[in-house]
């Protein structure tokens, strides 16, 4: 059986009043693409602070793990992916599939994510389906929400992303 983040309701505390740290935002690029990409590089790295970075400094930002809850705001955000790089599962996340939509100000990215986690057990391999929305922002483009669920058992080959432009 492979669950994937569902480590968070085990190893991650939520208290209810969560701080909200602010972070320092760094130039990431010119497109929502570059910001999806340092996010999985950060993700591969366990690098918090590159993956913080990709976030929008906004207090509503959200993002949901795999058979987590709703975390909002980068205070929660942050403590999450601390949580999990700290657990130090040896988790690997490759996006094999990706539809994109982009308008002025905001893209929506829906994406499959071939995922591969290390356990006592030996390597496990799942995906997840996931939609990344990103808004640009005085900084530049930045994630403003990141919602993952468990996939089904796919037998996905990589195909080219699509992109679709909203006029």
């Amino acid at each position: 059986m492979f669950v994937v983040w569902r480590h968070n309701t085990a190893f991650i505390p939520y208290p209810n009043a969560m701080p909200q740290a602010r972070v320092q935002s760094v130039t990431l690029g010119g497109s929502p693409d570059d910001v999806e990409s340092s996010f999985y590089e950060a993700l591969r790295l366990a690098d918090i602070d590159r993956l913080m970075a990709c976030w929008a400094d906004e207090d509503d930002v959200v993002c949901v793990h795999p058979g987590g809850e709703r975390l909002v705001g980068l205070g929660a955000i942050r403590a999450a992916f601390e949580a999990a790089f700290a657990a130090q599962m040896g988790l690997q996340i490759r996006v094999v599939q990706k539809h994109a939509v982009l308008a002025l100000a905001s893209a929506v990215h829906s994406v499959v994510e071939r995922i591969q986690v290390q356990t006592p057990q030996g390597v496990h391999e799942g995906h997840v389906i996931a939609t990344n929305v990103y808004h640009k922002t005085a900084q530049g483009w930045r994630l403003v929400l990141h919602h993952a669920s468990v996939g089904p058992a796919l037998d996905l080959t990589e195909v080219p992303p699509s992109h679709a432009h909203l006029h």
